[in-house]
């Protein structure tokens, strides 16, 4: 008899990167997105994520994520200018990894950067926030929030 554990989630992949969020939900009980409505995936129960839809405002999401304490994975090339997320994860602590450049286009694009980057990515699980990451395929960098 097989028995399902709770899941124990620890990134939320944003509404921008829906495809690689269901891929990345499929395969690890870990990750969560907007409107993900839980799965088991290796005899591991994932709840239904609180941000029940895409559609939610960074404002409202950020905190919520950031009070979870889940990394949070996005995707923004120009997340440098955007001050307005910056001062929400300055403001409840969130931890961002942002996905950048070229490398960062499509789902398929998406997903070799987060595997390239993938062991760096976790070493910063424990880490305490605020902080933002840009990753790419080559490289993994802290981006000031001053």
């Amino acid at each position: 008899m097989s028995r399902i554990k709770p899941a124990r989630v620890r990134f939320y992949v944003d509404a921008d990167l829906l495809g690689l969020a269901h891929v990345l939900a499929d395969l690890r009980p870990d990750v969560t997105y907007p409107g993900d409505p839980g799965k088991v995936v290796h005899k591991r129960q994932r709840p239904a994520c609180p941000v029940s839809t895409p559609a939610v405002k960074d404002r409202i999401w950020i905190p919520e994520v950031a009070r979870r304490g889940w990394l949070i994975i996005t995707r923004d090339r120009h997340i440098r200018e955007h001050r307005l997320e910056i001062d929400e994860v300055k403001a409840n602590g969130a931890r961002m990894i942002s996905l950048i450049g070229e490398d960062a286009r499509s789902v398929f694009d998406q997903l070799e950067v987060v595997m390239c980057r993938w062991r760096e990515i976790e070493s910063h699980l424990d880490d305490p926030g605020p902080f933002i990451f840009a990753a790419s395929r080559t490289t993994l960098r802290e981006i000031p929030l001053e």
